[in-house]
């Protein structure tokens, strides 16, 4: 990768990271508000989990984004984590702070499905 394509990515990824710190920063939506009305207690806890889960999101998107920048200056950006091969250039267009290439984020996902599969079926049991 050059120079510049390298410049071009770091520039993207650190106006996300300042967009992300905003937005993680911003914690006004997961304070617990008490109201009289039982009705609006329960909406108040529905906008409040909408916002923790938006806040877990975005603090996960936050730390991926930063590992993309250490990748730039450990020089290894741009190189899936697991298999070493180089990241498609539109992938990492699409999601500058992609960690893996296409097949190993499918496999990870795939993983992450079927882990996720046997731990609900564990509970259920």
């Amino acid at each position: 990768m050059t120079k510049g394509e390298l410049n071009k990515y770091r520039q993207i990824l650190e106006a996300k990271q300042a967009e992300l710190e905003a937005f993680v920063r911003n914690r006004e939506g997961i304070a617990i508000e008490k109201s009289p009305d039982a009705l609006d207690e329960v909406q108040h806890a529905a906008e409040r989990e909408l916002a923790i889960r938006n806040l877990d999101r975005d603090s996960h998107l936050l730390r991926n984004v930063r590992l993309a920048l250490q990748r730039i200056e450990d020089g290894t950006y741009g190189t899936c984590l697991r298999c070493d091969e180089d990241i498609n250039p539109k992938r990492l267009n699409a999601v500058p702070w992609a960690q893996y290439c296409i097949s190993c984020q499918e496999l990870a996902d795939r993983s992450k499905a079927e882990n996720s599969e046997t731990f609900e079926e564990l509970m259920v049991a």
